[in-house]
């Protein structure tokens, strides 16, 4: 069946739209304590809807209106912890289309704002297990069309170029100390940033190696060891979310590919929260719990190579915006409802930025495979 004029128009606006944005920045950190590894951080939080969510959610509509999926009269679902929410709610206002978001009703007022604000309804639900099943209802019930994300994020993007985040990071650092990182640090939500990094390396023949950080309430983990192990166990779930927004996942996505990824590392959440605050006060700029996850993997690999005396960069990724947090992440309050020791975990990771070992072995609780 031939594309429409309106499809055509569609796919018109999204790339006129791309056309319009900048890249993201590629933003170094220094590290003193490990004088010999350069670290960088690719800013996703530039984006015009402040995450990295934003390259996923073109991808996936431009895949959809390729495929025929969704045309004038679509009604687009998503299930979202949030962050995609938030990018999918702004191509569909963009194309004129209505949007609504399924989501955990304990994801921050801030996000649920955002979405509100480019024209989506959020449709909450109490337990997180269940956005699957509540976004398969309301797309039939309305006649539209469900993204998800978690089954299509891999396939949607373009991996072997285009300005995808890997081609961009390695053409950013081409003129740096060690051009071709000694490792590439990105958690996992979809699989499909992990999936579009590890699938690059690989296509161009770099010898950098692809960790994935993963948090505490997550199988995702579990799943990379049985693979390891020859024993691969997809059925693998739990009955809780992540407190981590926007990454782990209670269940084995489809997109997440456990071959693209050369090692894992699970966080604690307390950990997590802790390189958060650290990095933010490091960069003068707020940043998300995610980042916060992606920087405890950092400093495990940079312990790692201080001790077997290797000198190169690690790239990660800074996730989104810590000001969509601001009545969570960054409060105070918060860490003592939920029980988290957080000053513990923040003099932990001020000892690991400062150099030392403090993840080595089975240090401060990081579990890590593949090495």
């Amino acid at each position: 069946m031939p594309h429409s004029a309106w499809v055509s128009e569609a796919i018109r606006k999204i790339e006129a739209d791309f056309n319009r944005s900048a890249d993201t920045h590629l933003v170094p950190l220094d590290l003193p304590g490990y004088p010999d590894i350069r670290f960088y951080f690719k800013d996703e939080s530039s984006h015009p809807t402040g995450s990295l969510k934003h390259r996923l959610a073109r991808s996936l509509f431009l895949y959809a209106l390729c495929n025929g999926w969704i045309n004038e009269k679509s009604t687009v679902i998503e299930a979202s912890s949030g962050s995609t929410a938030i990018s999918e709610a702004y191509f569909a206002r963009l194309l004129g289309l209505p949007f609504v978001a399924v989501i955990p009703a304990s994801t921050s007022r801030m996000k649920i704002a955002e979405i509100e604000f480019y024209g989506g309804r959020c449709h909450l639900v109490a337990q997180g297990s269940k956005i699957y099943a509540e976004s398969h209802r309301i797309a039939r019930e309305a006649g539209g069309h469900y993204m998800d994300q978690f089954t299509y994020a891999e396939r949607a993007t373009d991996w072997r170029a285009n300005n995808n985040i890997a081609e961009s990071i390695f053409k950013q650092m081409a003129a740096e100390e060690h051009p071709v990182p000694a490792w590439i640090v990105s958690s996992g939500g979809t699989g499909g940033t992990i999936a579009t990094l590890g699938r690059y390396v690989a296509y161009r023949r770099h010898a950098t190696r692809v960790l994935c950080a993963d948090p505490e309430n997550s199988v995702f983990f579990d799943y990379f060891r049985s693979v390891l192990a020859g024993q691969p166990d997809a059925s693998l779930t739990l009955g809780v979310g992540s407190r981590i927004e926007g990454i782990g996942r209670p269940r084995v996505e489809r997109s997440f590919l456990p071959t693209c990824i050369d090692a894992m590392a699970k966080v604690p959440d307390a950990l997590s929260f802790a390189a958060m605050r650290y990095l933010a006060a490091r960069l003068g700029k707020r940043v998300g719990g995610s980042t916060g996850t992606n920087f405890v993997g950092v400093l495990y690999l940079a312990g790692r190579m201080k001790a077997r005396g290797e000198a190169g960069s690690i790239v990660s990724l800074l996730c989104d915006s810590g000001e969509r947090y601001r009545t969570t992440y960054y409060d105070d309050a918060w860490y003592a409802a939920q029980g988290i020791a957080i000053a513990d975990a923040d003099a932990l990771i001020a000892r690991a930025a400062a150099g030392e070992a403090i993840f080595a072995g089975a240090g401060a609780g990081v579990e890590t495979a593949g090495f």
